[in-house]
C-alpha cells in the first residue's frame, strides 16, 4: 500500500504539481504548448502519460516533457486507442487507406505486414543508423524491413514464451521434448499436477504451441499468404508438434483440465498454490510471480527456453508494438521518427521493463543485465512473429478448434489436423 501511495505522489507530481508552464505542457490529449506553430498527431495505446499505472504515468509524463523541450515549436495531439486493439488496427488501416490516417501511431507487430503491404507507410530509413538496424533482432529487422529494403516503422518493444519450472521439483531446465515430458512426469511423481499450458479456445493456445512447429522449420503460410501448414512439406513437422502435447496429456505429465485453461492468471495461479512445478507462460509473468510470492518462495522459481524436438531446433513466439509513420509531410515523419527514438527506443522499455528489440540495450539499461532479462535475450535471437496475414484470425481459431479435439481425444491427429487445414484453405478462399 506504501508503494502504491507513493507511485500515485510521484503520479501526481508528474501531471498535476508541476509549476505552470510544465503543467500546460502535458494535458490528457495534448503535449507542447497550445499554441505551438506545428502539430503532429500522435494515436497511442495506453505506452504513455496517460497510463493506468501511476509509476508508469509519471515517468512517461517526464520522458514526454523533455522529449517536447527538445523539440521546440511543436505541439503532439495524442490520440487514445481503445482496449480493443483488434478492431482499432483495421480502423486505422481503413483510415490510412483513404488517406486519414493520424500521422505517426503506434501499430501491433501482429499486424504490421498488412500496413507495409498496403504502401501506407512512410520510410523511416533516414532517421535510423545501419548499426542501430543491424542490432535488431532478425525477427524484428524483417518484420519492418520492406521488399525495397527500407524500414517502415520502429519495432520497440517485444515478448516471448518459456518454459517456467521449480527448481526444486525440476532442477535442471529440459532442452528437449523428451526432457520435457520426464520433468513432467517426476514431477507428477513429487505430487505435482504435471505441466501446464494454455489448450482451451484461446489465442495463446496457438501461439504458446506454435513455436514447437516453428522450431522445426515449419511454415505456417507461404510468401503470398496461403495457408501451408499441413501441405507435403510441413505435415509433419505439424503433427509432431500436436502429438506432442497429445503426448503430454496422455501419459499424465500435463492433466486433462489444460483443455479448460486459458489465460496466464490460471498458471501463476497454479504456480502460487504449489500444484505445479511447470508451466509454458510468457516473459512478463517472471515479474507476476515476483511480486506475487515471498522471496524464499520466488527463489526456487526459474525459467528457460522452450524445449525442441531437438536440443538445436527451438523457437518461440514473439510479438511487441511498433511505432511507424503515415504522414506525408517529411517533417512529421522526422518527428514521428525522433518520438521513437528518444521515448521508446530504449528509455520506455526500461520504464515498463518492456525486453528491447535492440540486443546492445540489454547492457546498455541497468534492469536488462539482469540474469533474467539476459536468458530473455537469448531466447529472442531465435523468436518468430506471427505472420501478418489476413488468413492468420482463422489458422489461429482452427489451430484452437484441432487442439480441443486431439488432446480430448475426440479425433485422432491426423483427422483433426486435416479438418483444420482444409477448414483453412476454405476460408482463405473465401477472402
Amino acid at each position: 500500500m506504501k508503494k502504491s501511495l507513493m507511485a500515485a505522489l510521484a503520479a501526481a507530481t508528474a501531471l498535476g504539481c508541476l509549476p505552470a508552464i510544465a503543467e500546460d505542457l502535458i494535458t490528457s490529449d495534448r503535449v507542447g504548448p497550445s499554441d505551438a506553430p506545428k502539430k503532429m498527431v500522435f494515436r497511442m495505446t495506453g505506452d504513455g502519460p496517460s497510463s493506468t499505472d501511476p509509476t508508469w504515468a509519471a515517468g512517461y509524463a517526464k520522458l514526454y516533457t523533455d522529449f517536447i523541450n527538445n523539440h521546440p515549436g511543436w505541439q503532439l495531439e495524442l490520440q487514445m486507442m481503445t482496449g480493443d486493439i483488434s478492431q482499432e488496427q483495421a480502423r486505422m488501416l481503413e483510415q490510412a487507406k483513404a488517406g486519414h490516417a493520424p500521422d505517426c501511431a503506434a501499430v501491433d507487430s501482429f499486424v504490421l505486414p498488412l500496413f507495409k503491404e498496403a504502401g501506407v507507410l512512410k520510410s523511416l530509413s533516414p532517421y535510423f543508423t545501419k548499426e542501430e538496424i543491424d542490432q535488431l533482432f532478425p525477427f524484428v529487422r524483417d518484420g519492418i524491413t520492406g521488399k525495397d529494403g527500407q524500414i517502415y516503422a520502429w519495432w520497440w518493444s517485444t515478448d516471448l514464451r518459456v518454459l517456467y519450472r521449480n527448481t526444486e521439483i525440476v532442477p535442471n531446465a529440459p532442452e528437449t521434448w523428451a526432457d520435457a515430458k520426464a520433468a513432467a512426469l517426476q514431477s507428477v511423481e513429487a505430487g505435482m499436477e504435471g505441466i501446464l499450458f494454455n489448450g482451451s479456445r484461446y489465442e495463446g493456445t496457438t501461439f504458446d504451441w506454435l513455436g514447437n512447429f516453428w522450431g522445426q522449420g515449419g511454415k505456417l503460410v507461404d510468401d503470398a499468404g496461403k495457408p501451408v501448414f499441413a501441405d507435403a512439406d510441413n505435415r509433419d513437422k505439424f503433427v509432431k508438434a500436436v502429438n506432442y502435447y497429445r503426448d503430454l496429456v496422455e501419459s499424465g505429465a500435463a492433466p486433462k483440465r489444460v483443455t479448460t485453461i486459458g489465460n496466464y492468471d490460471d498458471l501463476n495461479a497454479a504456480a502460487l498454490a504449489g500444484t505445479s512445478a511447470l508451466f509454458v507462460g510468457g516473459n512478463w509473468q517472471y515479474r507476476q510471480l515476483q511480486n506475487a510470492m515471498e522471496p524464499e518462495e520466488f527463489a526456487k522459481w526459474s525459467f528457460s527456453m522452450l524445449p525442441g524436438i531437438t536440443v538445436d531446433e527451438r523457437s518461440t513466439g514473439t510479438g511487441g508494438w511498433t511505432v511507424a509513420a503515415f504522414s506525408s509531410e517529411p517533417e512529421k515523419v522526422e518527428m514521428c521518427a525522433a518520438l521513437a527514438r528518444e521515448i521508446y527506443m530504449g528509455p520506455a522499455n526500461a520504464l515498463q521493463e518492456q525486453l528491447p528489440t535492440r540486443a546492445d540495450l540489454y547492457d546498455k539499461y541497468d534492469v536488462f543485465k539482469s540474469e533474467a532479462n539476459q536468458t530473455f535475450a537469448k531466447a529472442l535471437k531465435v523468436g518468430q512473429a506471427r505472420p501478418g496475414v489476413l488468413i492468420y484470425p482463422e489458422i489461429s481459431n482452427q489451430i484452437q478448434i484441432m487442439m480441443g479435439k486431439v488432446l480430448t481425444g475426440a479425433a485422432t491427429t491426423d483427422a483433426a489436423v486435416d479438418d483444420a487445414f482444409k477448414a483453412t484453405l476454405d476460408a482463405y478462399a473465401r477472402l
